[in-house]
Formats: C-alpha cells, sequence, structure tokens
C-alpha cells in the first residue's frame, strides 16, 4: 500500500449538508494521516464534464445524498464514467433526510469499487430533509459531527495500522432494491418526478443566486420563473434563497412532505461501518 499524501473531500451538495460532513470525515483523516486535504465540489453540471481521477496515494472521501433510498441517478453517469480510482483508497459517505438510507450506502460503495476505488470505511449521516424545514432539522448536528471526526479518525488509523486490505461492509441489499415511491393514503404512487419550483415574485429581486447555485442548471439565468430543464427537488434554490422567493405548490409534492414529517418525526441516527 501507497503512503497517502493527500486526503480529497468530493461531494454532490444542494442545500450544504452533504459538503459540511465529507469535509469533517476529511479533515479528521488529514490530521491522522498529516496530508493536505483538497475539495472537489461536483454539484454544478460542468465539474460533472471534467474527469477526476486518483492515485494509489490518495484517500477519498465520496460524498452524495440519498434520494429516494439511492444514489440520484442523474449522477450515474458521471459516477460511472468520469471517476477513474486508480486504485485510491476511499471513504464513501451518503447523507439521508431522517427517513432511511436504505441502499444508498452500498450503492455509492460498489460505485467506488467499480471506478477503481478501494472502500476501506464509510457512512451514513442524517441531514436536514431537502422537502423540510423540520425533519432532521439542523443536521448534521454537533453529534453527526462527532461522528464524521470519529469516522475519517477511524480510517486513518486504520490505513496507518496496515488493515485496510478489504472492501468495507455497509447495510443494505445487494441486488439494490428499486427507488423508494411515495404513495398516498390510498396506497396509490405519487409521482412528483415533473414538479419544479415556481417563484414568488413580490419576493424576488432577480439577483439570480437560484440560477448560479442550480445542480441540474434548468433554471433560466435571464428569466428565474421559468425552469426550463429537470428538477431533483434538492431544494438549493428554495432553501438558499436569500429573500425566500422559491416554493413547491404541487399539492402531490406537498402532501409526500407532510407525510414524511409525520411519520419520521424522530431522531434517526448517523451510522458508520469500519
Amino acid at each position: 500500500m501507497s503512503k497517502i499524501t493527500k486526503v480529497w473531500a468530493v461531494y454532490f451538495t444542494g442545500t450544504g449538508n452533504t459538503k459540511k460532513t465529507v469535509c469533517t470525515v476529511a479533515k479528521a483523516a488529514c490530521e491522522v494521516l498529516g496530508c493536505p486535504c483538497e475539495e472537489y465540489d461536483f454539484s454544478l453540471p460542468p465539474a460533472r464534464e471534467r474527469e477526476l481521477a486518483f492515485t494509489d496515494s490518495d484517500l477519498v472521501v465520496f460524498g452524495t445524498p440519498v434520494y429516494a433510498g439511492r444514489v440520484p441517478n442523474v449522477l450515474l453517469p458521471y459516477l460511472t464514467k468520469n471517476v477513474k480510482g486508480n486504485g485510491a483508497l476511499a471513504i464513501p459517505v451518503v447523507t439521508y433526510g431522517n427517513r432511511n438510507f436504505d441502499d444508498g450506502l452500498m450503492e455509492l460503495r460498489n460505485l467506488m469499487i467499480s471506478n477503481g476505488l478501494a472502500p476501506i470505511a464509510a457512512g451514513a449521516f442524517v441531514g436536514e430533509h431537502s422537502f423540510s424545514t423540520t425533519l432532521g432539522a439542523g443536521r448534521p448536528d454537533a453529534e453527526d459531527l462527532s461522528l464524521a471526526r470519529s469516522l475519517g479518525e477511524k480510517a486513518a488509523e486504520k490505513i496507518c495500522s496496515g488493515t485496510a486490505d478489504t472492501p468495507v461492509a455497509v447495510e443494505g441489499e445487494d441486488p439494490i432494491r428499486p427507488y423508494y415511491t411515495p404513495r398516498d393514503r390510498n396506497g396509490n404512487p405519487i409521482n412528483i418526478l415533473k414538479v419544479k419550483p415556481v417563484t414568488d415574485t413580490s419576493k424576488c429581486v432577480n439577483c439570480g443566486m437560484c440560477a448560479r447555485i442550480c445542480t441540474m442548471g434548468s433554471i433560466d439565468p435571464k428569466d428565474v420563473t421559468s425552469v426550463t430543464g429537470i428538477c431533483i427537488k434538492c431544494c438549493a434554490c428554495v432553501k438558499r434563497c436569500l429573500r425566500g422567493a422559491k416554493y413547491f405548490e404541487d399539492a402531490g409534492y406537498l402532501y409526500h412532505q407532510h407525510e414524511l414529517e409525520d411519520i419520521y418525526a424522530r431522531r434517526s441516527e448517523s451510522k458508520i461501518f469500519v
């Protein structure tokens, strides 16, 4: 095993939860390994057009949110084609909105292996749900971030002890299960795939920030009321708008949001695997 000379914090983040978690893990590992950390944010479309290649002297903390219990499918082309592991060690990390991470962590771990990365530890951390301000509110919190630091430290210690030689076992099912499907009280599926945010023009000042931070590049910068491409409901535009001008009004979306808030209004636990 080559000596680790750099730790990478690589993440997709809409509202900042995954970035915060991944960077906490990476910085803790850096402190133990005594090497620098470099960040790569692939949240915006241009960053997903470039190849990201590592070497066997890298440790890569790689994070995505879980959407419907899985790695977001819009990220799969990038993750399968443009990420080159070249034998680097890795820590897959997922964040989830207080319901369940289902097979998301296992799917990300398997993707890392397919890309030539060697996952030696992993973690699933609660973050405030993208749809909600009450579901997982304020998370990752101090307890979550303490566990994230522990993950980074334990992984680094594993490397230093020379025992980082087998893929980490994580929770989940293989083969990976289908995406979680929201349903109404009669058990009928709720399809929110084509739902898009709307703009309160009485609050919007046309600053353009929503267009700049849209993870799909779908908001027209010349007319921010127009969402021209797909929306993955990351809610970056909703939660990061300083004027509170973006929101969802679709009945199915709101029903699903309120059901999640009612059913999962408990403290879910973050978990690490080393």
